[in-house]
């Protein structure tokens, strides 16, 4: 496949709990299920569960001529959308809501 007919893609990673993960791709690779942390899942499930683990990769969008920075940004907003940055929701680490000051 030439470089130029990849798609970049925002995807949800949905998990046997229901917990999500939301990230992106700019490689176009079927195979990629993003970079969650392992530590995270490893406390939400027993070794017998693992055994047996199936995940759901959903495409939430797609694009031939984004740039990466747009996806980036697309990624956060689905990000804060789903609210996968909520560690109840899912096992995104990064745009999580900003502590108000008092």
């Amino acid at each position: 496949m030439v470089d130029d007919q990849r798609v970049k893609v925002v995807y949800k990673i949905t998990y046997p709990n229901g917990k999500i993960y939301v990230g992106s791709d700019v490689t176009d690779s079927p195979n990629y299920f993003g970079s969650a942390s392992n530590e995270l899942i490893r406390q939400d499930f027993t070794r017998d569960q693992l055994r047996d683990f199936t995940i759901r990769k959903e495409i939430l969008w797609e694009s031939h001529d984004a740039t990466r920075s747009h996806v980036l940004r697309v990624e956060g907003q689905y990000i804060r959308e789903l609210r996968s940055n909520d560690p109840a929701v899912g096992y995104n680490q990064t745009h999580r809501p900003r502590q108000r000051r008092q």
